[in-house]
């Protein structure tokens, strides 16, 4: 069948491959034709039926459907035998049509993201053929690929429509299901409909979950047995009713079994097969011992195979292979499908596979593999074959499935990871292959890491150590960190250290050059526990330079001495510290860095915490850099978590919210638990001050909900973001209380001292709020006695907590002090804090009757928050400058010319709150709101009430009545 671009063969079809009338199924029909209203965007449809049940057949419905609203159609299936071949169905489906559509394709994505596709999508090749190096390792190039991919499929859609169908993606590798979660989480903008079939026993549970996670735009059709009645109309007259109840009762109303056991009409009823395999095997048995036999090898070559191969795996003259297929396509054992073909259903492949001798079977794939070795296939190609046919010992086999799995390390880390494992059972483990084993396995447990499977890789990593002689004390520290580095990422802190501390008792010297990496190791992990006396006694102990340590690590250990004497109150030592670090990294290449990028790491968040932002973004560029060239997923997601916060201070809101989703794409993909709660903080704080309540709250909520990092910095710092996104929405007390909870109430705080600052801040806000400005002025009186002087950038947190307290009895004491905080925050580059300041200023000028100060601070605050994309606020900010009669435009940062800002509309109501505006405007009451977008009806209050403030209104009349002026 051409699935590509036509109706594929389906179950049920006559020997011409049409299909045959589709019997009942009359819920399923409208749910696709449902599924194919793709006129507002992205929809994902589900098949799901057991095999044979139909999914195949209602698919072909589909692309008969799609016809007729004129709708292309590109359609591929993943292979039971050939499972971990990298995005097989995806490359089935769109390898073809991107042959005539390669210079749109290049025209649309751009020459690098083209030659990213074109490592999986062969079509997408240059036409010079020349080999692109890999230049990310790490798990976020998977990221990147796919939103490579999902622009692609953008441009394939165009403006009239796409309708992707994947069939059989039970059986897809691990690559393309996440592709499946991305896009199903980042939808493309265009006419998409991404129809895929699975067998649900079969389908990992990642796969059953995405129509749930696509919300409105997802829709599953569960496949199920025909009725009896309906299997008397799928057999038609010529069947009398005894025998069509028997085939029922044999059957089970299975669609394909039920074909399978029609074609027996010269059976008894009472020999019928009792299984569909043993049906198949039957029509089978009636071929010629040619037709057999290069059935057989067809079915070993691949799913879907060309003559000649299939001619070489069976022995048999290619005229003699064609004759065969002559045969298979009469009987509709195969069809064909240009000048390949393909078995007309999974099934019927697995019957001939299953019927063939498994010693014969080993010995076509190794025909198939020296086929394909002679005509100069690619490695990946031959992968398939030679691990089903290499013997043990043959460094042949091996050399080609370690070449396979180095080149789709970037894109397919499981698939790597795969081939290595078949490299390392066909390699002896002896002295004389010991030395390329020990590094097959880091390679392993590299890729088994990147992949997001960090327990196997913690796996693979300790059986190294087992391997390494005990003398061997710097491969041993090399190993041991590397898996303690993974205990971390699985929120397994204590074995981390265990595993470090038992390294350590090895060493006769613990002072050796050896040792000091597994010191440095021991040092973040204290770090991580807030434990900073720990990380300086065991820094204490270390020497800044010797003449035995490896180039790159005098660099990491500067870069570690930093945080602990941050946290210790010793601002002075701790910029000399980070003072020196920096002069140190300016004179190493990247190369003697790749070793200790979690050192390095722990630098950049303490210039965070000194203020240093300039230099913080630097290095983090500079790490992150390294990280994905050298494949450090785990490194990378942290860095990118950092670089977003240092943004987010800066108030470089769409860039910082930009890098955060890109570390939290990394930590879904890594399946890290720690990282995603580093990265999701990060989300939380850059869309809730850029106004995003909804998406700030959800990050938070899911952030702190992970259940890792308690007791441990990370796990604080989530809950701070969470109640600063409770506060930016309006949630004053309960957002106070989550803060004040992730400050431990003060007592014995894990809390860096600027965050602390800025918490002292944020709960005398909300306490003047309340109208208490006994609490406002002690809780800025706490923020006083944090700042220190050697760290300026903070200093201006203490006169805006002082100026929330004043507002209340003297306003222009307040703003005063506020007018101050934004002079020292700006010079602290904290230019979006700068402008809440100056927006505080305003207020309090206004208040004291100043009007044409208030203008000014007004002003100056919403050309802050412009530049910053913080969109809320400027809408806030804004209203409060039309209240003093001054004329101001609805635009915001970070949109393009005539657009409002992501997740705003011209009111400056976020799309959730639009949503419940509207449904006001239409008279429906919470209760009412709450069932239509089921929600709670606290949650339609709370929106409600700040859909009240943003509109300066105080009735659901008045909402109607705004909503009727927007322009």
């Amino acid at each position: 069948m051409d699935g590509r671009t036509t109706t594929p063969a389906v179950v049920g079809a006559p020997v011409n491959g049409s299909p045959s009338p589709l019997v009942g199924r009359q819920e399923a029909l409208g749910a696709l034709r449902g599924a194919l209203g793709i006129g507002d965007g992205f929809r994902f449809l589900t098949l799901v039926g057991d095999p044979g049940a139909g999914k195949t057949r209602l698919l072909s419905e589909l692309v008969t459907l799609a016809g007729q609203e004129g709708f292309t159609t590109l359609w591929g299936r993943a292979a039971e035998y050939e499972q971990v071949l990298p995005y097989s169905a995806l490359v089935d489906a769109l390898d073809d049509h991107l042959h005539s559509r390669r210079a749109d394709v290049v025209g649309a994505v751009g020459t690098a993201q083209a030659e990213m596709l074109a490592g999986v999508f062969p079509a997408l090749a240059s036409e010079e053929g020349r080999e692109v190096p890999i230049t990310d390792r790490s798990s976020l190039a998977r990221y990147r690929l796919f939103r490579a991919l999902r622009e692609m499929i953008d441009t394939l859609a165009g403006t009239t429509g796409l309708v992707l169908i994947l069939d059989d993606v039970h059986w897809a590798d691990e690559g393309s299901m996440e592709f499946l979660d991305h896009i199903v989480r980042h939808p493309p903008a265009g006419p998409v409909l991404l129809a895929a079939a699975y067998r649900p026993a079969q389908a990992p549970p990642r796969l059953a979950m995405l129509v749930g996670a696509a919300g409105q735009r997802g829709h599953e059709v569960v496949v199920g047995p025909l009725s009896q009645a309906e299997v008397e109309q799928f057999l038609g007259d010529e069947i009398s009713r005894v025998r069509g109840r028997a085939l029922y009762e044999a059957s089970g109303g299975n669609p394909f079994y039920l074909e399978a056991l029609a074609r027996m009409d010269h059976t008894d009823v009472g020999e019928l097969p009792p299984t569909v395999l043993a049906v198949l095997r039957v029509e089978l048995e009636h071929l010629s011992s040619t037709a057999q036999r290069v059935a057989q090898a067809a079915a070993v070559s691949a799913d879907e195979f060309e003559p000649a191969i299939a001619a070489v795996a069976a022995e048999v003259p290619q005229d003699a292979a064609l004759g065969a297929i002559d045969e298979l396509v009469e009987r509709d054992i195969v069809r064909a499908r240009g000048g390949r073909f393909r078995f007309r259903h999974p099934l019927v492949r697995r019957a001939a596979y299953e019927s063939a001798a498994a010693g014969w079977r080993v010995g076509a794939h190794a025909r198939i593999a020296a086929h394909l070795a002679e005509v100069g296939a690619p490695p990946v190609v031959q992968a398939h074959h030679v691990q089903h046919s290499g013997a043990f010992g043959d460094t042949h086999a091996v050399g080609v499935l370690l070449a396979a799995a180095r080149s789709v390390i970037a894109q397919a880390p499981s698939t790597s990871a795969h081939w290595l494992q078949a490299a390392l059972r066909l390699m002896p483990d002896d002295l004389a292959t010991r030395e390329e084993r020990l590094a097959v396995l880091m390679e392993l447990s590299w890729a088994q890491g990147v992949s997001g499977r960090l327990a196997e890789g913690r796996d693979t990593a300790r059986e190294l150590l087992r391997l390494l002689p005990y003398d061997d004390y710097a491969r041993r520290g090399r190993a041991a960190r590397v898996c303690a580095l993974m205990e971390r990422q699985l929120d397994r802190p204590q074995e981390a250290r265990a595993l470090l501390l038992d390294e350590l008792s090895r060493m006769p010297n613990p002072r050796a050059a050896a040792a000091v990496p597994l010191r440095m190791r021991l040092v973040a992990e204290s770090l991580m526990r807030v434990d900073f006396r720990a990380a300086q006694a065991v820094l204490d102990l270390m020497p800044d330079a010797a003449d035995d340590w490896e180039p790159g690590l005098a660099v990491a250990v500067a870069a570690l001495r930093p945080m602990p004497a941050y946290a210790a109150g010793r601002a002075a030592d701790a910029l000399t510290y980070a003072q020196a670090a920096d002069r140190l990294l300016a004179a190493v290449p990247d190369d003697h860095l790749a070793e200790w990028l979690d050192a390095i790491a722990w630098l950049c968040w303490a210039e965070i915490n000194l203020g240093r932002y300039g230099d913080a973004l630097r290095h983090f560029d500079r790490a992150a850099g390294v990280a994905r060239a050298t494949g450090q997923s785990y490194i990378l997601t942290n860095l990118l978590a950092g670089k977003a916060r240092a943004l987010v201070m800066m108030g470089r809101l769409p860039q910082a919210r930009a890098t955060a989703e890109e570390s939290v794409e990394g930590a879904r993909l890594l399946d890290s638990g720690q990282q995603l709660v580093f990265a999701l903080t990060q989300v939380c704080l850059a869309a809730s001050w850029a106004g995003e309540d909804d998406a700030a709250i959800l990050a938070g909520e899911e952030a702190v909900h992970r259940g890792v990092g308690g007791g441990e910095v990370w796990g604080a710092i989530a809950r701070y973001a969470r109640g600063q996104a409770l506060v930016n929405s309006g949630r004053l007390d309960e957002g106070a209380e989550a803060v004040l909870d992730a400050c431990d109430r003060f007592d014995s705080p894990r809390l860096d001292r600027a965050t602390l600052m800025v918490s002292c801040e944020v709960l005398a806000q909300a306490a003047a709020a309340r109208g208490d400005e006994a609490g406002a002025m002690a809780w800025a009186a706490r923020a006083a006695a944090l700042d220190d002087p050697g760290l300026p950038a903070f200093s201006g947190t203490v006169p805006l907590a002082r100026a929330h307290a004043l507002r209340g009895k003297d306003p222009a004491a307040a703003a005063a002090a506020a007018t101050q905080a934004a002079r020292m925050l700006s010079e602290g580059q904290r230019d979006l804090d700068a402008g809440r300041a100056l927006l505080v200023a305003g207020l309090a000028h206004l208040e004291a009757g100043e009007r044409s100060l208030a203008r000014d601070s007004l002003r100056s605050a919403a050309a802050a928050f412009d530049a910053c994309g913080a969109r809320g606020l400027k809408a806030q900010t804004d209203r409060e400058l039309r209240r003093l009669g001054v004329r101001v435009s609805g635009s915001a940062s970070g949109s393009q010319p005539g657009q409002q800002g992501r997740g705003q509309d011209a009111l400056g109501l976020s799309p959730r709150e639009l949503q419940v505006a509207q449904l006001v405007a239409e008279g429906l009451t919470n209760q009412q709101i709450a069932q239509r977008l089921f929600l709670s009806v606290r949650t339609i209050e709370t929106h409600l009430s700040r859909i009240f403030t943003k509109l300066e209104v105080s009735s659901r009349v008045g909402v109607a009545t705004a909503l009727n002026r927007r322009p």
